[in-house]
């Protein structure tokens, strides 16, 4: 028989595994299984995880998938992927469930901006959980009545549905970028906020409010926009237009609504920030290809992704998600300075 026609050699099983490492099947089960912590030492999970990749072998996810009656997959739900900050969310979550064998269905919203429509009527026995970014809450109704643990991220902490959440801590966000402007002498404000009512631009709106309502003589005017370019420009050539002394500066939801902002700006015939000052919120690629530089907040997006598949994975051992709001940073860039002298008269 030629060597091309040599049979396969056969695969390794667990028990090849067990007796190479020389422990039980059932501790290479654990091992391999990622829940080894608390019964298993580290040096013996990782002799076990050494020899299975010294013989090659891989577990039969199949037949593991019907002993325990999942299907190791996972679903996604963002309102889109053409926002830079929803794309890395899926990467972190990725990651965190390729390292335990799980699969990430993504599904964003058709529309690309707004509530995502119920992606899986007929499909859920396909899927362990669901993870879910507030601003797809559209899609949710059908998903809560499933049955299937949900792990919410960036959503009012309070609601009593999701099987865990996961924060950023926004508010803090907002208060950093408000203590920012007022130390460089801003008390004429712009909030652009977006249009989309969901919760957490409820707490930028409300942190912002509380923060500059505590310093005297400071006002603050709020417009809202779409969350595209286009929809900013327009609201805010509508506040420059208007009667009244201009603003010193524009407090954004977002980095798109930033950018939108800056445009306005410069199509009045104004600079920023030499007039007026403008910020966004989540640091996208895009905050660093306008000119000037945003001054923006930046959002952890991959690790919101990380823990939020952490938290499906110890929902579905019965263990408890980890808890707290992950810290979020200003980056204090070019496009905010003092204001102009005359608006300090």
């Amino acid at each position: 028989m030629s060597s091309a026609q040599q049979p396969a050699p056969p695969r390794p099983t667990s028990r090849d595994v067990a007796r190479a490492a020389d422990v039980s099947q059932a501790t290479v089960s654990l091992v391999l299984g990622g829940k080894w912590r608390g019964r298993v030492s580290e040096a013996t999970a990782d002799r076990v995880r050494g020899t299975a990749r010294d013989l090659g072998y891989r577990p039969n996810l199949a037949a593991r998938s019907l002993r325990l009656g999942r299907t190791r997959t996972a679903l996604l739900v963002v309102p889109a992927l053409t926002n830079e900050f929803f794309a890395r969310v899926h990467t972190g979550a990725a990651a965190v469930a390729a390292e335990h064998d799980f699969g990430v269905v993504l599904y964003p919203s058709p529309d690309g901006t707004g509530p995502a429509r119920d992606p899986f009527a007929s499909a859920r026995a396909a899927l362990d959980g669901v993870i879910a970014s507030s601003m797809a809450a559209g899609a949710l109704g059908a998903l809560r009545g499933a049955g299937l643990p949900l792990v919410m991220l960036d959503s009012d902490p309070d609601d009593p549905g999701p099987a865990a959440s996961v924060n950023l801590d926004i508010a803090d966000g907002m208060r950093q970028v408000a203590e920012h402007l007022l130390a460089l002498g801003h008390r004429r404000l712009v909030h652009l906020a977006s249009a989309v009512d969901t919760w957490t631009f409820t707490v930028r709106a409300r942190a912002l409010g509380r923060t500059l309502g505590a310093v005297p003589d400071t006002a603050l005017h709020t417009v809202t926009a779409a969350l595209d370019v286009r929809s900013a420009l327009e609201a805010v050539e509508e506040v420059l237009a208007a009667p009244g002394p201009l603003p010193t500066a524009i407090v954004c939801d977002d980095d798109i609504l930033a950018a939108g902002a800056c445009k306005a700006v410069r199509r009045r015939g104004l600079r920023v920030p030499d007039d007026i000052s403008v910020t966004g919120f989540d640091d996208l690629a895009l905050a660093t290809a306008v000119e000037p530089e945003l001054t923006t907040v930046r959002l952890p997006a991959e690790q919101v992704g990380e823990r939020g598949m952490r938290a499906l994975l110890a929902v579905l051992d019965g263990r408890p998600a980890d808890r707290g709001d992950l810290p979020v940073s200003l980056v204090v860039r070019g496009s905010t300075a003092p204001p102009p002298a005359r608006a300090r008269s």
